[in-house]
């Protein structure tokens, strides 16, 4: 089954790191996804640009509406993904408590609904 990990943080924390402690966890994201392909786990990942660079799209009564920024406020931000292919939940969820950004921010785990 297919899992999507969303990770969540918090953005203007992330912006105050020191480049040696960017370098640190850039390398421990590296390491888990050597750890995620080295299982089978991995089908894909990215990081994505933080929230000033997105557009919230919405249709309303016929007309394309956007917006700069997220869909909402919020104290955590999403910030990158992995789309992950395991036996079940309990696996997922191990492959989400090792991502690097987990003791500070937050994983989603969702099952992929293949259309």
């Amino acid at each position: 089954m297919q899992y999507m990990l969303l990770i969540y943080g918090d953005e203007a924390a992330g912006a105050q790191m020191t480049e040696e402690e960017g370098a640190k966890l850039g390398q421990a994201y590296g390491e888990y996804s050597k750890w995620l392909a080295d299982k089978g786990w991995m089908r894909a990942g990215d990081a994505l640009h933080d929230t000033s660079h997105a557009t919230t799209v919405r249709v309303r009564g016929g007309e394309t509406v956007t917006t700069d920024g997220p869909f909402a406020e919020t104290k955590e931000q999403l910030g990158g993904y992995y789309l992950i292919e395991c036996e079940n939940l309990d696996q997922a969820i191990e492959a989400a408590s090792k991502i690097p950004t987990a003791a500070n921010g937050s994983i989603e785990v969702r099952p992929v609904d293949a259309m």
